[in-house]
């Protein structure tokens, strides 16, 4: 039994617009059947569709995301998609880690500026 989703229901179920979908469709991310202008999901676009938004979530681009999806469709399949999936989140981990760091250094360096100017308020007599 084919079991189609409308785009209504998609939008319901991960709370995205139906301009989200067309963009996914747009970029090729996902292909819903059509019928005239009725655009009917199958199971397969409803996973697909879950993983796109996993993937916005965790910071990929939308580029990235294809190029994961694209590697599955081709060989080596799933054992290729894995290992860039994996080569992705590493990537990104490091990322994450860069721009903790780049905020822990500023967050210092803020402190430091607050202290010279709580310093010189002090050396000229004005309270705070």
């Amino acid at each position: 039994m084919n079991k189609y989703y409308s785009i209504t229901e998609l939008t319901r179920e991960f709370g995205v617009s139906t301009r989200t979908l067309r963009f996914y469709e747009d970029e090729g991310l996902i292909h819903p059947e059509r019928r005239g202008r009725t655009r009917l999901y199958r199971a397969a676009d409803r996973r697909l569709i879950g993983e796109i938004l996993r993937g916005r979530r965790i910071g990929f681009t939308i580029a990235e995301i294809r190029e994961i999806i694209q590697v599955y469709k081709e060989p080596p399949g799933e054992l290729g998609q894995l290992k860039l999936l994996m080569k992705r989140v590493d990537e990104k981990r490091e990322e994450l880690r860069q721009k903790r760091k780049d905020i822990d250094d500023t967050l210092s360096e803020l402190d430091n500026v607050e202290e010279a100017c709580l310093t010189r308020l002090a050396e000229i007599g004005v309270g705070t």
